[in-house]
């Protein structure tokens, strides 16, 4: 069964990095001229409605279904990781240019692949391990004065 480029995670991976720009930038100039907890909290109401409307639209408005404790804790503390994260970008992009602060925050791809191969036992070949060295020392020289 093929799969067309639409229903590809490629296709996801690069749509969620030109949102994540356009956060960057839309963040920029919406948190200057107020507390970055408070412009936080405004975007995750936006964030949650949004969701709520598109679950609705799309007809997916109804009970998932039987959850394991497990899938309830990753996911609880899979959304408490995102607050932090979020609550510490803001006041980042508050404090400083979008340009040198969405890199350092892109140091995450380094993250997490370090994350996934010691906490899931995730493999990267020397080629992947090479891309992640180079993001990571691409992070760190557009981030350097």
């Amino acid at each position: 069964m093929e799969t067309s480029f639409v229903g590809s995670w490629p296709f996801w991976a690069l749509l969620s990095a030109a949102f994540a720009a356009l956060t960057a930038i839309f963040a920029k100039v919406g948190v200057k001229d107020v507390d970055s907890d408070v412009a936080t909290f405004i975007r995750t109401v936006v964030i949650i409605v949004t969701l709520g409307f598109i679950l609705l639209v799309m007809g997916k408005a109804h009970s998932p279904g039987p959850l394991t404790t497990r899938t309830w804790v990753f996911l609880v503390l899979s959304g408490l990781a995102t607050g932090a994260s979020w609550i510490c970008y803001f006041r980042a992009l508050k404090l400083g240019p979008a340009s040198l602060v969405a890199p350092v925050d892109k140091l995450s791809v380094v993250l997490v692949a370090i994350f996934g191969v010691v906490l899931l036992g995730e493999r990267l070949d020397p080629r992947q391990w090479t891309g992640v060295v180079l993001v990571g020392i691409g992070a760190i020289l557009l981030a350097l004065p």
